[in-house]
């Protein structure tokens, strides 16, 4: 019997994001550029027969139809495997934070899969099954940096991605989160941003746009604003990542972030970017 111990699944930020419209059914078009981060839940796979899935929440208690199962399930009904796993989940990453961490819990178990149960699926035949989970499956999937656009089905390699490498990072999660559905069905949501291109993104990178669901997510949690407010009186250029109430800033140098000096309430964490998703080799393109 294999086991595999220890599978990462990492978060994500989205250095800028622009609603550039809606479709007749209602979901929004974006362009974004995601970027992996060192801040990973950490998942624990050990193959069972009979079919059968289990989890075991090792920490936070999960929904018992959470994404984690949904995706072996998904994998199960579309290879038609008949092997089984049992999943213990060890939840690092804060919910609702705009991080990516249920979506990014969802690839890896799609990936680590693959592997456990040797079904030699393509990266893009687990895109597929991962965008009935999610919007940001496929992304976590593709496993590096990229430019997503669509409804995030839309997935580019970046022109210069080295201008993102070993970038140093503080990321602050209020104690609140924030419910997706809430921002994007405020009437006050900016959604008729211009078309932006990847030339004009190199040319600023992390000065580049904005966040356009930032000031709705504020009104809404209205601690997102003290923690944005806190990191530019520390002079950095701060941002609000997804649709969630995490922000995150640059750092200047690469030493660590004072956290003494952050409220008490606040989530903090030092972080570096990365460049490639450490299971993106357990698919082949």
């Amino acid at each position: 019997m294999r086991t595999l111990y220890d599978v990462p699944a990492p978060a994500k930020l989205n250095l800028f994001l622009h609603i550039t419209g809606q479709r007749a059914d209602g979901y929004h078009l974006l362009q974004s550029v995601f970027m992996l981060i060192d801040w990973a839940d950490t998942l624990h796979f050990e193959l069972r027969s009979g079919g059968q899935i289990s989890r075991e929440d090792l920490s936070t208690p999960l929904p018992a139809d959470d994404l984690i199962t949904r995706a072996a399930r998904a994998l199960q009904q579309a290879t038609g495997c008949t092997q089984g796993v049992h999943i213990g989940v060890q939840k690092n990453l804060p919910a609702q934070a705009g991080m990516g961490g249920g979506s990014s819990d969802a690839a890896s178990t799609l990936l680590a899969l693959n592997q456990l149960w040797n079904l030699r699926l393509t990266r893009s035949e687990l895109q597929r099954i991962g965008l009935g989970l999610g919007a940001d499956v496929p992304f976590f999937i593709f496993g590096k940096s990229a430019w997503v656009e669509g409804i995030g089905d839309i997935i580019r390699s970046l022109e210069n991605e080295q201008q993102l490498a070993d970038t140093a990072l503080v990321v602050v999660k209020p104690q609140e989160g924030l419910d997706t559905k809430l921002i994007f069905s405020s009437p006050n949501l900016k959604r008729d941003s211009e078309a932006a291109t990847m030339t004009s993104f190199a040319a600023e990178t992390f000065d580049f746009g904005r966040n356009d669901l930032q000031p709705v997510a504020e009104s809404l949690c209205p601690s997102i604003k003290k923690v944005s407010d806190f990191l530019k009186l520390q002079g950095l250029h701060a941002r609000m990542t997804g649709s969630g109430s995490a922000v995150f800033a640059v750092k200047k140098t690469q030493a660590s972030s004072c956290h003494s000096s952050f409220s008490q309430d606040w989530t903090v964490r030092d972080c570096t970017s990365l460049m490639e998703h450490p299971l993106r080799g357990w698919a082949q393109d």
